[in-house]
């Protein structure tokens, strides 16, 4: 996962960007964008070392928790928890022991505890937080299982993936596009709520439909519609949502019985505009869970830590760079043609000439060829670990946040 560290940006000779550290002696720590695909023999190999460094780890006795309270733990405090949490960052490689021996939250301290943020797919802030602490107290044999579980799904995808490919990281709610083995772009993602899981699959990006109508799934309907004009009559014209019956004749919100499941005999189409449930522009994916990737209006998710948001569809960040990417082999589709599309409003749809491979993929656990080792949550519980395994690791908080109120576009069958 490409992950920054804040600071100034300076630019590289990859076009890529690093964020320099403030310090020089922690500047060799900091985590960088990388061009190195999740799914490469660079990244299989990187993962191979993070195990053999990781048994080691283990074999040493791994690491001990990290008390206190979450926000606790900040620039300027001191005491056992900041001595426990610098032998914490120090056993996994994230502050230097011989950066200071001040028994201080300090400047190097705060860079570690972003280093070991960025690592584990949070926002850094510095601040142990309590995301980070639950993440910081999973016990080392705890990560070990989840690098020697993923090494098998890396392996999985060794062969040819084509020269030109997407990938979709779910637990990482990240997407990355591929060409000639080098990232070109990568996107935040909104994916599947924990009971509207993404599904893992291997399709091709067919085409591109711009300011779209979004028809509102069966499921949505009974779901997360129905309620809400339960609560709210006005929901459907407040959101420009129409009601066609088997006829294709507009029906009046009034004439439903919205205590029932009548709804469900209706077809709902929500206008396009820029406030619609896929924004402006839907990437269509062959597959038969009636998922794709679309724009959102809701752009806030993509500055939190916990992006599972969606009903089983992925909401894109700069999805107008990932379009550009998906169609710049077309004579007539640069940036400009895209962006002039939007601004009419007019409903066009574009065919991806080649289709693109996509793969959407579960990896909680890897290495890349620089030695940063990333983990990520195993939100949809499918590593496979025994209760024993399961338990030893407290359940992050940031799982049962709230989600998001707006829905969003789902599979039929979900």
């Amino acid at each position: 996962m490409s992950v920054l560290l804040a600071g100034p940006a300076v630019a590289m000779d990859s076009g890529q960007a690093e964020w320099a550290q403030t310090y020089d002696s922690v500047a060799r720590l900091s985590v960088t964008r990388s061009t190195t695909p999740l799914l490469s023999p660079r990244t299989l190999s990187a993962t191979e070392q993070a195990i053999e460094q990781y048994r080691r780890i283990v074999a040493n006795g791994g690491w001990g928790r990290v008390p206190g309270a979450a926000g606790s733990l900040k620039l300027g405090a001191s005491g056992p928890a900041v001595a426990a949490l610098r032998k914490r960052l120090i056993v996994t490689g994230d502050l230097d022991p011989a950066a200071t021996t001040s028994g201080v939250y300090d400047s190097y301290v705060e860079a570690a505890v972003r280093r070991f943020q960025a690592r584990h797919g949070l926002i850094e802030t510095g601040v142990v937080n309590q995301s980070t602490l639950d993440a910081m107290n999973v016990p080392a044999d705890y990560r070990l299982k989840q690098l020697e579980t993923n090494i098998v799904r890396l392996r999985s995808f060794s062969a040819n993936l084509g020269d030109r490919f997407v990938t979709a990281n779910i637990p990482a709610a990240l997407v990355e596009t591929v060409e000639n083995d080098t990232v070109a772009t990568r996107h935040i993602a909104g994916v599947g709520k924990i009971d509207r899981q993404s599904p893992v699959m291997q399709t091709r990006a067919l085409d591109v439909d711009f300011n779209p109508y979004w028809t509102v799934p069966a499921s949505i309907i009974r779901k997360d519609l129905i309620p809400k004009m339960q609560q709210d009559p006005n929901y459907l014209r407040d959101n420009h949502i129409h009601i066609f019956d088997k006829n294709n004749q507009e029906v009046q919100p009034e004439q439903i019985n919205w205590h029932s499941l009548e709804a469900t005999n209706y077809r709902f189409r929500e206008d396009p505009s820029t406030e619609n449930s896929l924004g402006v522009v839907r990437i269509n994916i062959n597959n038969p869970y009636g998922v794709y990737m679309h724009d959102t209006p809701a752009k806030g998710v993509f500055g939190d830590d916990f992006r599972f948001v969606s009903s089983g569809c992925m909401r894109l960040q700069n999805v107008r760079d990932y379009v550009a990417w998906l169609l710049k082999n077309q004579p007539g589709w640069d940036r400009d043609r895209i962006d002039a599309t939007i601004a009419s409003g007019e409903r066009l749809d574009v065919k991806i000439e080649p289709p693109v491979n996509v793969y959407w993929v579960y990896i909680t656990a890897w290495g890349t060829p620089e030695g940063v080792v990333q983990f990520r949550e195993d939100i949809y519980q499918r590593d496979g670990f025994s209760p024993t395994a399961a338990r030893a690791a407290p359940a992050p908080t940031s799982a049962v946040r709230a989600q998001a109120e707006r829905f969003d576009a789902a599979p039929d069958d979900q």
